[in-house]
Order: structure tokens, then sequence, then C-alpha cells
């Protein structure tokens, strides 16, 4: 059971809203309602913001909290003096003293990329996601010099995920290759990737978690028993510490955080906007 309901008001897609507020809320350990209404672009769809919040207070007797990133001061004003809710507006509270304390005013432009089709950080990101997709598991050994990033690792390690937000999220070509049988018994990486080694950055996992994740696909499989999984990781493992590649555990590890130790040790300057 919920304990409150949060909305994320905003006039584009609602995700910067939702991203701070969900950062805020993880600091209570509380289980809310998420509501978002993105494109609240008109005067008209905050009015319909406000009763579909002020609906929700009457029914839980609690006042709901509601995020917002609001660049048009017509619709916030709507929400401002409307809403029954804890209004946090995300604006409000950081861009508008910077505006003072930089002297300048902000653009205020709604999302991340106010103008796609104008927007290099935008298509290189789109680059990124269709060479990531086509780099995937091994897929292609094409142009493994315009890689970024090379994930090595057993299967169902982590990669293809890992490899899909470092696209989305920072714009980085990230290949991922699985580590198989095969390699093993050479003892060496698959031979495509020698020549990249330094970009190449390893996951690994526990035997345990491993076994857990290959039965939810294959159960009662060799693939996914726990004597294979054993194996295939010890076997992974020793090849990247003869190979001299950085890598790290994705046990208990969110992705977030392995993009981030992997953007640290390859491509530090991805951290720096």
């Amino acid at each position: 059971m919920h304990s409150r309901t949060v909305f994320f008001v905003s006039d584009g897609t609602g995700i910067t809203a939702e991203t701070f507020g969900n950062a805020v809320l993880a600091q209570f350990e509380m289980k809310p309602r998420h509501v978002r209404l993105p494109f609240t672009d008109t005067v008209d769809k905050a009015h319909q913001a406000v009763r579909q919040i002020n609906h929700t207070a009457e029914i839980e007797g609690v006042r709901p909290i509601v995020f917002t990133t609001l660049a048009n001061m017509d619709v916030l004003e709507v929400i401002e003096t409307g809403c029954k809710g804890m209004l946090l507006d995300m604006f409000g509270t950081f861009v508008r003293p910077l505006e003072i304390e930089l002297a300048m005013k902000s653009n205020h432009r709604i999302g991340r990329f106010s103008d796609v089709s104008k927007s290099k950080e935008y298509n290189d990101r789109i680059a990124a996601i269709d060479f990531s997709l086509q780099h995937d598991d091994g897929q292609s050994n094409r142009d493994l010099e315009g890689a970024d990033v090379i994930l090595v690792g057993v299967s169902r390690s982590g990669k293809t995920p890992t490899s899909l937000y470092l696209a989305m999220q920072h714009g980085l070509k990230a290949a991922n290759y699985p580590l198989i049988p095969e390699d093993f018994d050479r003892r060496q990486l698959p031979p495509a990737l020698i020549p990249h080694r330094k970009k190449i950055f390893g996951l690994t996992i526990q035997p345990e978690r491993l076994s857990e994740i290959r039965n939810e696909r294959r159960p009662n499989s060799r693939y996914a028993s726990i004597e294979n999984c054993r194996h295939e990781v010890a076997e992974a493992e020793a090849m990247m510490r003869r190979a001299g590649i950085r890598w790290l555990s994705t046990t208990t590890k969110s992705i977030e955080e392995i993009a981030t130790t992997i953007l640290q040790e390859l491509r530090p300057e991805r951290l720096v906007y």
C-alpha cells in the first residue's frame, strides 16, 4: 500500500522532474504512488492537472507531493494558486536564484533537447544507440575502432543494459562481447578484441546470482547450473586478470553505478558536462 501520491508536472517529458524527485524521495523509507503529468504546456492543461491533484488530496486525506519543471509562468501560476499539494518547483528553487547570481536570464528551455534537429548532442546519442545495438552480444566485429567502450563478461552479467545505458545517457558507442567456453579453452580474449584492449572493461557477477538469472531464462539447464556458473565466472575472471583488463562485479550494483565506474576508468572526460 502506497503511503503518498507524488505528481511530476512538466511542460516537457517530465523525466527531469521525476529524476530529481526520485533522488530526493530515495532518502525516505516510503513507496509513493507516482503520477507523471508530461506536456502540461497550456493554462487549460494546468487546470486539468490541478483538478487531478486536488481530487487525489480529497480521496487520500493527505497532501500529494508535487514536483514541477515548468518554464511557462502562466502555467506555473495556475499550479501555484490552485494546487492543494505540497509544491516543489525546481525552476523556482534553483534556476531563478542562479539567474540572480549569474546576472543573466536562463533560456528556460523545455527538456534536455529544445530543438533536436539542431542538437549535435542528440544526434550523437542516436548514433551511439544505433552502434550499441549493432554491436550487442558480439553480433558484429565491424568498426570496433569506432567504439568508445567494449564490455566483456559471461552471458547475463549485465553487459547489454550497461551498453545501452552508456549510449542513451552518455552518448558512448559501447560494444559488448560474451565470454564463452571456446574463449576459455583458448585461454585468451576473442581475437577481434585483442587490438582494442585499452577500450575493454570487464563485468563479472557472483555465480549464485548468475544461476538465478539464467534459471529464469532456461530453467534446470546446464547453462544455468550453479556448477557451470561457478566455472564460467572463475574462468572469465582469470582471463581478465591475465589480460590486465579492469573489471567489477555487477552483483549488487545498479546500472548507474556500473556506468559511472566505467566512465571514471575509461572516459573520465564524459563525467564533465
